[in-house]
């Protein structure tokens, strides 16, 4: 699990790579991740956005940027949590993700919340020793 905590808002994710989604031969690999956001404020908290940036283990990029997240804008009240699941294919056997959502306080403050850089392995990728 991969966890970071940004203006009193914890975000956790827990990536896994899904074999039967995935096709090697056809260099086809698909993960999915849970996402959790607890609101530690004493704040309502509306998700408005979200920005990921995801990169291949050939170290090419991609930014994704929507509005919410699998089609809501949850508001998330003070002490409590919102959980999602997603899903994101590469083309290589691993990568990374890494992100932000854009959040609105009830007195219309809005704030980035960072999204934990978290690793996308699989069992096909080339170990590296260093």
């Amino acid at each position: 699990m991969y966890i970071k905590t940004t203006n009193d808002i914890t975000v956790t994710v827990n990536p896994q790579y899904l074999e039967t989604e995935s096709s090697p031969e056809d260099s086809h690999y698909v993960w999915s991740y849970h996402v959790k956001i607890d609101n530690l404020s004493s704040e309502s908290v509306h998700l408005k956005s979200r920005y990921w940036k995801i990169i291949d283990a050939q170290g090419l990029s991609q930014e994704v940027r929507g509005d919410g997240v699998v089609g809501e804008q949850p508001c998330i009240d003070p002490g409590k949590s919102f959980e999602y699941t997603s899903g994101a294919p590469l083309r290589t056997p691993g990568g990374l993700m890494v992100g932000q959502y854009h959040m609105e306080k009830q007195n219309g403050e809005t704030m980035d919340i960072e999204i934990p850089a978290f690793s996308l392995d699989s069992p096909y990728q080339q170990a590296i020793v260093n």
